[in-house]
């Protein structure tokens, strides 16, 4: 009677093993769906930047929504508010391009959580480049186009704070 109770409690086991981790899987494919649809939503919102970093980067649209959000989301963690706020003025579409940064390892706080809370921001956003499909490479290439942009919408000044955390 004993083994047969030990042998039912192991298929229970079991059962709600499979049950949960497939749950897990379902609910990364929704995460996967939303930061997509914010990653098209940031390329809709900010056009003309983001057709400057596609063309650069060579990455859709929607990953170089993905990208500008990485890459925005270092600058804010390193920012004073105020300073940040004038980057984000500069910007059309700011909130939705944070948004459309893909999460980061296994963190629901997405990727400005891991990005504020990294020592290396920048390997970060290698990372999250690479989670976009791009190559790490491009970040180096990313950061003149988002620096170059925000001097022409917010001025020069604006422009030097990005640079200066981007580094």
């Amino acid at each position: 009677m004993t083994g047969h109770r030990c042998i039912g409690i192991v298929c229970a086991s079991l059962v709600v093993l499979s049950l949960s981790t497939g749950s897990a899987a379902v609910a990364n494919g929704a995460a996967q769906d939303l930061t997509a649809a914010a990653q098209e939503a940031a390329a809709k919102a900010s056009p003309d930047l983001i057709g400057a970093l596609s063309k650069e980067i060579g990455g859709t649209p929607a990953q170089s929504a993905g990208a500008a959000g990485a890459l925005f989301g270092l600058a804010k963690s390193r920012l004073k508010p105020a300073e940040f706020g004038q980057v984000s003025k500069a910007v059309p579409g700011m909130d939705a391009l944070l948004k459309a940064a893909p999460a980061l390892g296994g963190a629901s706080g997405g990727a400005l959580s891991q990005l504020a809370g990294s020592a290396s921001g920048l390997a970060s956003a290698a990372s999250a480049f690479s989670k976009l499909g791009l190559k790490p490479e491009m970040v180096a290439k990313a950061i003149p186009v988002l620096t170059s942009f925000v001097g022409k919408t917010g001025g020069a000044g604006v422009a030097g704070l990005l640079s200066g955390v981007l580094k």
